[in-house]
Protein backbone atom coordinates (compact mmCIF):
# COMPACT_ATOMS: atom_id res chain seq x y z
CA UNK A 1 0.00 0.00 0.00
CA UNK A 2 1.19 3.97 -1.00
CA UNK A 3 2.44 5.55 2.23
CA UNK A 4 -0.09 8.42 2.82
CA UNK A 5 1.93 11.66 2.77
CA UNK A 6 2.20 13.66 5.98
CA UNK A 7 -0.23 16.48 5.72
CA UNK A 8 1.64 20.23 5.77
CA UNK A 9 -0.98 21.33 8.20
CA UNK A 10 -0.28 22.38 11.60
CA UNK A 11 -0.87 19.22 14.11
CA UNK A 12 -3.22 20.84 15.63
CA UNK A 13 -5.75 20.32 13.12
CA UNK A 14 -5.30 16.78 12.29
CA UNK A 15 -7.49 14.03 14.03
CA UNK A 16 -6.48 12.22 16.70
CA UNK A 17 -6.43 8.96 14.13
CA UNK A 18 -3.23 10.21 12.54
CA UNK A 19 -1.10 8.69 15.84
CA UNK A 20 -3.38 5.49 15.79
CA UNK A 21 -0.35 2.69 15.27
CA UNK A 22 0.27 2.18 11.48
CA UNK A 23 0.77 -1.13 10.33
CA UNK A 24 1.14 -2.45 7.42
CA UNK A 25 -2.34 -4.24 5.67
CA UNK A 26 -2.02 -8.13 5.59
CA UNK A 27 -2.57 -9.59 2.54
CA UNK A 28 -6.36 -11.25 2.60
CA UNK A 29 -9.12 -12.85 0.31
CA UNK A 30 -10.75 -8.96 -0.86
CA UNK A 31 -8.46 -6.79 0.62
CA UNK A 32 -6.79 -4.85 -1.89
CA UNK A 33 -4.73 -2.14 -0.55
CA UNK A 34 -3.03 -1.02 -4.00
CA UNK A 35 -6.38 -0.39 -5.39
CA UNK A 36 -6.09 2.83 -3.12
CA UNK A 37 -6.04 6.21 -5.02
CA UNK A 38 -5.05 9.75 -3.87
CA UNK A 39 -8.20 11.96 -3.87
CA UNK A 40 -7.40 15.74 -4.23
CA UNK A 41 -6.31 17.54 -0.83
CA UNK A 42 -9.04 20.62 -0.36
CA UNK A 43 -7.02 23.97 0.30
CA UNK A 44 -7.96 25.92 2.95
CA UNK A 45 -9.65 28.99 2.68
CA UNK A 46 -7.88 32.23 2.81
CA UNK A 47 -10.37 35.14 2.44
CA UNK A 48 -11.30 36.82 5.22
CA UNK A 49 -14.85 35.68 6.90
CA UNK A 50 -18.00 37.86 6.30
CA UNK A 51 -18.60 37.91 9.58
CA UNK A 52 -15.11 38.90 10.55
CA UNK A 53 -15.03 42.05 8.21
CA UNK A 54 -18.33 43.38 9.29
CA UNK A 55 -16.57 42.67 12.95
CA UNK A 56 -13.88 45.29 11.66
CA UNK A 57 -15.97 47.52 10.34
CA UNK A 58 -16.38 50.94 12.22
CA UNK A 59 -18.67 51.87 13.75
CA UNK A 60 -20.11 48.64 14.62
CA UNK A 61 -23.48 47.91 13.87
CA UNK A 62 -26.01 47.58 16.38
CA UNK A 63 -26.14 43.76 15.23
CA UNK A 64 -22.09 42.91 15.80
CA UNK A 65 -22.47 44.76 19.37
CA UNK A 66 -25.46 42.38 20.83
CA UNK A 67 -23.12 39.09 19.46
CA UNK A 68 -20.46 40.43 20.75
CA UNK A 69 -22.24 40.62 24.24
CA UNK A 70 -23.83 37.08 24.24
CA UNK A 71 -20.33 35.97 23.34
CA UNK A 72 -19.24 37.39 26.46
CA UNK A 73 -22.12 36.54 28.46
CA UNK A 74 -21.84 32.84 27.64
CA UNK A 75 -18.54 32.34 28.51
CA UNK A 76 -20.39 33.13 32.18
CA UNK A 77 -23.72 30.76 31.68
CA UNK A 78 -21.84 28.45 30.05
CA UNK A 79 -23.46 28.89 26.90
CA UNK A 80 -26.85 29.07 28.48
CA UNK A 81 -29.40 32.23 27.46
CA UNK A 82 -30.45 33.76 30.68
CA UNK A 83 -33.02 35.44 28.46
CA UNK A 84 -34.59 32.01 27.74
CA UNK A 85 -34.13 31.17 31.53
CA UNK A 86 -35.96 34.64 32.68
CA UNK A 87 -38.92 33.87 30.04
CA UNK A 88 -39.55 30.99 31.23
CA UNK A 89 -39.42 31.90 35.45
CA UNK A 90 -41.43 34.75 33.96
CA UNK A 91 -44.39 32.70 32.77
CA UNK A 92 -44.70 30.11 34.52
CA UNK A 93 -44.80 33.20 37.48
CA UNK A 94 -47.53 35.44 35.60
CA UNK A 95 -49.84 32.07 35.19
CA UNK A 96 -49.50 31.21 39.02
CA UNK A 97 -50.11 34.81 39.90
CA UNK A 98 -53.73 34.34 38.21
CA UNK A 99 -54.34 30.88 39.30
CA UNK A 100 -55.67 31.48 43.07
CA UNK A 101 -56.85 27.70 42.80
CA UNK A 102 -53.38 26.38 42.58
CA UNK A 103 -52.30 28.92 45.12
CA UNK A 104 -54.68 27.64 47.71
CA UNK A 105 -53.90 23.98 46.46
CA UNK A 106 -50.02 24.93 47.15
CA UNK A 107 -50.83 26.03 50.28
CA UNK A 108 -52.63 23.75 51.78
CA UNK A 109 -50.02 21.03 50.35
CA UNK A 110 -47.34 23.29 52.41
CA UNK A 111 -49.30 22.83 55.70
CA UNK A 112 -49.90 19.18 55.61
CA UNK A 113 -46.47 18.78 54.52
CA UNK A 114 -45.34 20.76 57.22
CA UNK A 115 -47.49 19.02 60.21
CA UNK A 116 -46.87 15.25 58.49
CA UNK A 117 -43.03 16.55 59.40
CA UNK A 118 -43.56 17.76 62.56
CA UNK A 119 -45.50 14.61 63.75
CA UNK A 120 -42.85 11.97 62.28
CA UNK A 121 -39.96 14.47 63.86
CA UNK A 122 -41.55 13.90 67.22
CA UNK A 123 -41.53 10.06 66.83
CA UNK A 124 -38.23 9.69 64.89
CA UNK A 125 -36.80 11.18 68.04
CA UNK A 126 -37.86 8.35 70.33
CA UNK A 127 -35.27 5.69 70.25
CA UNK A 128 -37.13 3.02 68.42
CA UNK A 129 -36.67 2.65 64.32
CA UNK A 130 -39.74 4.11 62.43
CA UNK A 131 -40.55 4.39 59.13
CA UNK A 132 -39.28 7.52 57.18
CA UNK A 133 -41.61 10.65 56.54
CA UNK A 134 -40.94 10.51 52.95
CA UNK A 135 -38.71 8.00 50.84
CA UNK A 136 -36.50 9.35 48.36
CA UNK A 137 -37.10 8.85 44.42
CA UNK A 138 -35.36 4.91 44.05
CA UNK A 139 -32.70 6.71 41.42
CA UNK A 140 -31.68 8.98 44.09
CA UNK A 141 -28.37 7.33 46.06
CA UNK A 142 -27.38 10.51 48.31
CA UNK A 143 -28.99 9.45 51.33
CA UNK A 144 -29.26 5.51 51.85
CA UNK A 145 -25.90 5.53 54.22
CA UNK A 146 -26.67 4.47 57.93
CA UNK A 147 -25.41 7.63 59.25
CA UNK A 148 -28.39 9.45 57.32
CA UNK A 149 -30.74 7.51 59.19
CA UNK A 150 -29.74 8.79 62.37
CA UNK A 151 -31.15 12.47 64.41
CA UNK A 152 -30.36 15.29 63.35
CA UNK A 153 -29.41 14.41 60.03
CA UNK A 154 -32.26 11.69 59.21
CA UNK A 155 -34.65 15.49 59.88
CA UNK A 156 -32.41 17.94 57.58
CA UNK A 157 -32.53 15.57 54.55
CA UNK A 158 -36.36 14.58 55.28
CA UNK A 159 -37.36 18.15 55.58
CA UNK A 160 -35.29 18.52 52.30
CA UNK A 161 -37.18 15.67 50.05
CA UNK A 162 -40.43 17.33 51.44
CA UNK A 163 -39.26 21.05 50.05
CA UNK A 164 -38.30 18.72 46.77
CA UNK A 165 -41.47 17.10 46.28
CA UNK A 166 -43.58 20.74 46.89
CA UNK A 167 -41.57 22.37 44.24
CA UNK A 168 -42.41 19.91 41.64
CA UNK A 169 -46.13 20.38 42.42
CA UNK A 170 -45.28 24.06 41.92
CA UNK A 171 -43.49 23.76 38.92
CA UNK A 172 -46.30 21.53 36.99
CA UNK A 173 -49.79 22.29 36.93
CA UNK A 174 -50.29 25.72 36.62
CA UNK A 175 -52.88 26.77 34.27
CA UNK A 176 -51.75 28.25 31.13
CA UNK A 177 -48.45 27.12 31.31
CA UNK A 178 -47.27 24.90 28.23
CA UNK A 179 -45.85 21.54 28.28
CA UNK A 180 -42.69 22.75 27.39
CA UNK A 181 -42.16 25.33 29.62
CA UNK A 182 -43.59 23.64 32.32
CA UNK A 183 -41.19 20.68 31.63
CA UNK A 184 -38.09 23.46 31.65
CA UNK A 185 -39.05 25.50 34.91
CA UNK A 186 -39.31 21.66 36.80
CA UNK A 187 -35.66 20.67 35.46
CA UNK A 188 -34.41 24.70 36.83
CA UNK A 189 -35.90 23.97 40.02
CA UNK A 190 -34.32 20.40 39.99
CA UNK A 191 -31.12 22.03 39.23
CA UNK A 192 -31.50 24.77 41.88
CA UNK A 193 -32.11 22.12 44.53
CA UNK A 194 -30.02 19.54 44.13
CA UNK A 195 -27.63 22.38 44.18
CA UNK A 196 -28.61 23.31 47.70
CA UNK A 197 -28.94 19.39 48.83
CA UNK A 198 -27.87 19.05 52.45
CA UNK A 199 -25.25 16.07 51.22
CA UNK A 200 -23.61 18.63 49.35
CA UNK A 201 -22.32 20.65 52.69
CA UNK A 202 -20.02 19.82 55.46
CA UNK A 203 -21.68 20.79 58.29
CA UNK A 204 -25.06 18.85 57.20
CA UNK A 205 -23.34 15.69 55.54
CA UNK A 206 -23.00 12.76 58.00
CA UNK A 207 -20.06 11.06 55.94
CA UNK A 208 -18.22 14.25 55.47
CA UNK A 209 -18.25 15.04 59.23
CA UNK A 210 -17.18 11.10 60.23
CA UNK A 211 -14.11 10.87 57.36
CA UNK A 212 -13.21 14.69 58.98
CA UNK A 213 -13.22 13.22 62.38
CA UNK A 214 -10.91 10.24 61.44
CA UNK A 215 -8.64 11.96 59.35
CA UNK A 216 -8.13 14.95 61.49
CA UNK A 217 -9.29 17.35 59.27
CA UNK A 218 -6.84 16.00 56.38
CA UNK A 219 -9.44 14.94 54.22
CA UNK A 220 -10.50 18.44 53.82
CA UNK A 221 -6.77 18.92 53.00
CA UNK A 222 -6.39 16.92 50.18
CA UNK A 223 -10.05 18.27 48.85
CA UNK A 224 -8.72 21.41 48.69
CA UNK A 225 -5.49 20.26 47.07
CA UNK A 226 -7.52 18.67 44.87
CA UNK A 227 -9.53 21.63 43.91
CA UNK A 228 -6.56 24.02 43.37
CA UNK A 229 -4.96 20.86 41.02
CA UNK A 230 -8.24 20.40 39.28
CA UNK A 231 -8.49 24.50 38.54
CA UNK A 232 -5.48 25.36 37.61
CA UNK A 233 -5.96 22.64 34.94
CA UNK A 234 -8.62 24.27 33.71
CA UNK A 235 -7.51 27.49 33.36
CA UNK A 236 -4.37 26.30 31.37
CA UNK A 237 -6.82 24.01 28.99
CA UNK A 238 -5.43 21.14 30.50
CA UNK A 239 -7.26 17.38 30.51
CA UNK A 240 -7.78 16.20 33.95
CA UNK A 241 -5.55 14.29 35.92
CA UNK A 242 -5.15 10.77 35.45
CA UNK A 243 -6.06 10.85 31.29
CA UNK A 244 -2.56 11.36 30.83
CA UNK A 245 -2.28 7.76 30.97
CA UNK A 246 -4.64 6.86 28.29
CA UNK A 247 -2.73 7.92 25.45
CA UNK A 248 -4.13 7.31 21.37
CA UNK A 249 -2.22 4.63 19.87
CA UNK A 250 -0.36 3.74 22.74
CA UNK A 251 -3.56 2.95 25.62
CA UNK A 252 -6.77 3.54 24.12
CA UNK A 253 -7.47 2.84 19.96
CA UNK A 254 -4.66 0.48 19.46
CA UNK A 255 -6.58 -1.85 16.89
CA UNK A 256 -3.85 -2.17 14.31
CA UNK A 257 -4.32 -0.22 10.92
CA UNK A 258 -3.25 2.43 8.55
CA UNK A 259 -4.82 5.93 7.75
CA UNK A 260 -5.11 5.57 4.34
CA UNK A 261 -7.20 8.49 3.11
CA UNK A 262 -7.20 12.32 4.35
CA UNK A 263 -8.57 15.05 3.26
CA UNK A 264 -9.19 18.51 4.93
CA UNK A 265 -12.41 17.23 7.18
CA UNK A 266 -11.28 13.17 7.88
CA UNK A 267 -9.31 10.40 8.05
CA UNK A 268 -10.42 7.30 6.75
CA UNK A 269 -8.45 4.33 8.61
CA UNK A 270 -8.94 0.35 7.98
CA UNK A 271 -7.62 -1.57 9.94
CA UNK A 272 -5.25 -4.91 9.73
CA UNK A 273 -7.63 -7.98 9.00
CA UNK A 274 -6.80 -10.60 11.60
CA UNK A 275 -7.89 -14.01 10.05
CA UNK A 276 -6.44 -15.57 6.92
CA UNK A 277 -9.68 -14.68 4.95
CA UNK A 278 -12.01 -11.82 5.71
CA UNK A 279 -16.16 -11.46 4.38
CA UNK A 280 -16.18 -10.25 1.10
CA UNK A 281 -18.48 -7.23 1.73
CA UNK A 282 -16.27 -4.47 3.96
CA UNK A 283 -17.79 -2.66 7.14
CA UNK A 284 -17.90 1.48 7.29
CA UNK A 285 -17.91 2.83 10.84
CA UNK A 286 -19.05 6.28 10.76
CA UNK A 287 -18.78 7.74 14.34
CA UNK A 288 -20.35 11.29 15.53
CA UNK A 289 -18.64 14.50 14.21
CA UNK A 290 -18.72 15.98 17.82
CA UNK A 291 -16.68 13.16 19.42
CA UNK A 292 -13.53 11.35 19.06
CA UNK A 293 -13.38 8.26 16.70
CA UNK A 294 -11.97 5.45 19.63
CA UNK A 295 -15.24 5.59 21.61
CA UNK A 296 -15.60 2.46 19.11
CA UNK A 297 -12.21 1.32 20.41
CA UNK A 298 -11.13 1.89 23.42
CA UNK A 299 -9.23 -1.00 25.29
CA UNK A 300 -8.67 -4.20 24.00
CA UNK A 301 -11.69 -5.95 25.88
CA UNK A 302 -14.39 -3.59 25.11
CA UNK A 303 -13.37 -2.62 21.29
CA UNK A 304 -16.06 -2.76 18.73
CA UNK A 305 -13.54 -2.40 16.03
CA UNK A 306 -11.59 -5.30 17.41
CA UNK A 307 -14.54 -7.49 17.79
CA UNK A 308 -15.47 -7.38 13.72
CA UNK A 309 -11.41 -7.68 12.52
CA UNK A 310 -11.38 -11.06 14.77
CA UNK A 311 -14.91 -12.21 13.23
CA UNK A 312 -12.95 -11.96 9.85
CA UNK A 313 -14.58 -8.17 8.97
CA UNK A 314 -13.15 -5.69 6.72
CA UNK A 315 -13.68 -2.43 9.01
CA UNK A 316 -13.11 0.90 7.94
CA UNK A 317 -14.08 3.79 10.08
CA UNK A 318 -13.75 7.59 9.94
CA UNK A 319 -11.97 10.09 12.04
CA UNK A 320 -13.16 13.27 12.00
CA UNK A 321 -10.93 16.46 12.12
CA UNK A 322 -11.58 18.53 15.44
CA UNK A 323 -12.65 22.10 13.71
CA UNK A 324 -10.82 25.36 14.69
CA UNK A 325 -12.31 28.48 13.64
CA UNK A 326 -11.09 28.78 10.14
CA UNK A 327 -13.26 25.70 9.95
CA UNK A 328 -16.99 27.75 10.76
CA UNK A 329 -18.77 27.59 7.31
CA UNK A 330 -18.33 23.99 7.29
CA UNK A 331 -22.09 22.58 6.79
CA UNK A 332 -23.74 19.28 7.62
CA UNK A 333 -23.52 18.61 3.94
CA UNK A 334 -19.98 19.20 3.75
CA UNK A 335 -19.80 16.44 6.71
CA UNK A 336 -22.06 14.13 4.24
CA UNK A 337 -20.05 14.40 0.76
CA UNK A 338 -16.39 14.86 2.42
CA UNK A 339 -16.68 12.57 4.98
CA UNK A 340 -19.17 9.72 4.09
CA UNK A 341 -19.26 9.57 0.08
CA UNK A 342 -15.44 10.71 0.13
CA UNK A 343 -15.39 7.64 2.29
CA UNK A 344 -17.33 5.25 0.27
CA UNK A 345 -15.38 5.94 -2.89
CA UNK A 346 -12.02 5.32 -0.96
CA UNK A 347 -13.48 1.74 0.18
CA UNK A 348 -14.80 0.99 -3.96
CA UNK A 349 -11.23 1.75 -4.85
CA UNK A 350 -9.75 -1.06 -2.14
CA UNK A 351 -12.88 -3.62 -2.09
CA UNK A 352 -14.32 -2.87 -5.87
CA UNK A 353 -17.51 -4.04 -7.04
CA UNK A 354 -18.68 -5.02 -3.24
CA UNK A 355 -21.62 -3.43 -1.14
CA UNK A 356 -20.58 -1.56 2.07
CA UNK A 357 -22.08 -2.27 5.04
CA UNK A 358 -22.49 0.75 7.34
CA UNK A 359 -22.71 1.76 10.76
CA UNK A 360 -23.72 4.83 12.22
CA UNK A 361 -23.28 6.39 15.94
CA UNK A 362 -24.99 9.34 17.37
CA UNK A 363 -24.48 12.49 15.27
CA UNK A 364 -22.51 9.82 12.75
CA UNK A 365 -25.93 7.77 12.01
CA UNK A 366 -27.74 10.97 11.14
CA UNK A 367 -25.23 11.62 8.78
CA UNK A 368 -25.95 7.81 6.94
CA UNK A 369 -29.06 8.05 7.49
CA UNK A 370 -29.31 11.42 4.79
CA UNK A 371 -26.59 10.15 2.68
CA UNK A 372 -28.20 6.49 2.04
CA UNK A 373 -31.82 8.45 1.52
CA UNK A 374 -30.03 10.61 -0.90
CA UNK A 375 -28.41 7.56 -2.46
CA UNK A 376 -32.13 5.62 -3.05
CA UNK A 377 -33.91 9.21 -4.36
CA UNK A 378 -30.33 9.07 -6.95
CA UNK A 379 -30.73 4.98 -7.59
CA UNK A 380 -27.02 5.15 -6.84
CA UNK A 381 -25.88 1.63 -5.06
CA UNK A 382 -23.17 0.71 -2.46
CA UNK A 383 -24.43 0.50 0.47
CA UNK A 384 -25.90 -2.70 1.37
CA UNK A 385 -27.17 -2.16 4.75
CA UNK A 386 -26.99 0.30 7.30
CA UNK A 387 -27.39 -0.12 11.39
CA UNK A 388 -27.58 2.77 13.76
CA UNK A 389 -26.95 2.79 17.37
CA UNK A 390 -27.79 5.67 19.66
CA UNK A 391 -29.15 8.09 16.88
CA UNK A 392 -31.98 9.89 16.82
CA UNK A 393 -33.90 10.81 13.46
CA UNK A 394 -37.12 11.90 14.63
CA UNK A 395 -37.14 15.20 17.04
CA UNK A 396 -40.49 15.67 17.61
CA UNK A 397 -39.80 14.13 21.22
CA UNK A 398 -35.75 15.00 21.67
CA UNK A 399 -36.14 14.40 25.39
CA UNK A 400 -35.05 16.49 28.11
CA UNK A 401 -32.12 18.14 25.84
CA UNK A 402 -35.54 19.92 24.18
CA UNK A 403 -35.37 22.22 27.50
CA UNK A 404 -32.34 24.09 26.27
CA UNK A 405 -33.71 24.72 22.79
CA UNK A 406 -35.82 27.43 21.74
CA UNK A 407 -35.41 29.91 19.71
CA UNK A 408 -34.01 32.36 22.16
CA UNK A 409 -30.84 29.62 23.01
CA UNK A 410 -30.54 28.71 19.61
CA UNK A 411 -30.26 32.57 18.49
CA UNK A 412 -27.73 32.69 21.70
CA UNK A 413 -25.85 29.70 20.98
CA UNK A 414 -24.93 31.36 17.21
CA UNK A 415 -23.72 34.85 18.61
CA UNK A 416 -21.65 32.42 20.63
CA UNK A 417 -20.49 30.40 17.67
CA UNK A 418 -20.20 33.42 15.68
CA UNK A 419 -17.29 34.80 18.00
CA UNK A 420 -15.09 31.52 18.17
CA UNK A 421 -15.92 30.09 15.19
CA UNK A 422 -17.07 26.68 16.68
CA UNK A 423 -18.72 25.57 19.99
CA UNK A 424 -16.45 24.43 22.25
CA UNK A 425 -16.28 21.06 23.64
CA UNK A 426 -16.84 22.30 27.11
CA UNK A 427 -20.13 23.49 26.66
CA UNK A 428 -21.70 19.76 24.87
CA UNK A 429 -19.99 18.28 28.43
CA UNK A 430 -21.82 21.43 30.50
CA UNK A 431 -25.22 20.74 28.53
CA UNK A 432 -24.87 16.99 29.06
CA UNK A 433 -23.53 17.10 32.75
CA UNK A 434 -26.94 19.45 33.76
CA UNK A 435 -29.05 16.24 33.02
CA UNK A 436 -27.58 14.33 35.14
CA UNK A 437 -25.72 17.08 37.84
CA UNK A 438 -26.88 15.30 40.51
CA UNK A 439 -24.47 12.45 39.72
CA UNK A 440 -21.96 14.20 37.33
CA UNK A 441 -21.46 17.33 39.05
CA UNK A 442 -22.81 17.34 42.55
CA UNK A 443 -21.82 13.90 44.00
CA UNK A 444 -18.37 14.16 42.50
CA UNK A 445 -17.81 17.48 44.08
CA UNK A 446 -18.62 16.18 47.53
CA UNK A 447 -16.29 13.12 46.99
CA UNK A 448 -13.28 14.83 45.32
CA UNK A 449 -13.05 18.16 47.41
CA UNK A 450 -14.66 17.30 50.78
CA UNK A 451 -14.24 13.35 51.80
CA UNK A 452 -10.56 14.15 49.44
CA UNK A 453 -10.79 10.97 47.42
CA UNK A 454 -9.75 10.73 43.45
CA UNK A 455 -11.69 8.78 41.43
CA UNK A 456 -10.09 6.33 39.23
CA UNK A 457 -9.82 7.47 35.70
CA UNK A 458 -10.79 4.76 33.43
CA UNK A 459 -10.77 4.56 29.53
CA UNK A 460 -13.91 5.55 29.12
CA UNK A 461 -13.64 8.77 31.19
CA UNK A 462 -10.42 9.74 29.43
CA UNK A 463 -12.41 9.39 25.95
CA UNK A 464 -15.08 11.69 27.40
CA UNK A 465 -12.24 14.22 29.02
CA UNK A 466 -11.32 14.34 25.20
CA UNK A 467 -13.20 16.95 24.24
CA UNK A 468 -14.20 17.95 20.69
CA UNK A 469 -15.69 21.45 18.87
CA UNK A 470 -18.18 21.47 15.91
CA UNK A 471 -18.30 24.44 13.42
CA UNK A 472 -20.42 27.10 13.98
CA UNK A 473 -22.52 26.25 10.15
CA UNK A 474 -22.78 22.92 11.10
CA UNK A 475 -23.85 23.37 14.72
CA UNK A 476 -27.21 25.91 13.73
CA UNK A 477 -27.77 23.49 11.39
CA UNK A 478 -27.65 20.77 13.90
CA UNK A 479 -30.46 22.88 15.83
CA UNK A 480 -32.03 24.58 13.12
CA UNK A 481 -32.91 21.62 10.99
CA UNK A 482 -32.84 19.13 13.53
CA UNK A 483 -34.03 19.65 17.30
CA UNK A 484 -36.13 22.92 15.84
CA UNK A 485 -37.84 21.92 12.80
CA UNK A 486 -37.76 18.06 12.76
CA UNK A 487 -36.73 18.41 8.76
CA UNK A 488 -35.47 15.08 8.89
CA UNK A 489 -38.26 13.10 9.86
CA UNK A 490 -40.45 15.37 7.71
CA UNK A 491 -38.41 14.93 4.75
CA UNK A 492 -37.84 19.02 4.36
CA UNK A 493 -34.44 18.60 5.02
CA UNK A 494 -31.80 20.91 3.08
CA UNK A 495 -28.36 21.26 4.08
CA UNK A 496 -25.93 23.69 2.52
CA UNK A 497 -22.58 22.78 1.04
CA UNK A 498 -19.79 25.25 2.09
CA UNK A 499 -16.64 23.90 0.09
CA UNK A 500 -15.98 19.93 -1.40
Amino acid sequence: MPEVKKSSEPSSNRTDSARAQATTIAPATVVKPDHVRALPLTPAPTEPKKEMAEALTFPASGRTIDRFAHAVIARMTFGTSPASALLTYLDWAAHLAIAPGKQTELAQKAWRKALRYWIWAVRASAPTDGEPCIEPLPQDRRFRGEDWQKPPFNMIYQWFLLQQQWWYNAATGVPGVTPQKEKALEFMSRQILDMMSPSNFLWTNPEVLKATASHAGFNLLRGGLNFIEDWERDVAGRKPIGTENFVVGRDVGITPGKVIFRNRLMELIQYTPTTETVYAEPILIVPACIMKYYILDLSPHNSMVKYLVDQGHTVFIISWKNPVAEDRDLSMGDYRRMGIRSALRVIESVVPDRLVHTVGYCLGGILLATEAAAMARDDEDGIGSMTLFTTELDFSEPGEMQLFLDESQVSFLEDTMWDQGYLDGKQFAGAFQMLRSRDLIWSRMVREYLLGERQVMNDLMAWNADQTRSPSTMHSELLRSLFLNNDLAEAAIRWTVARL
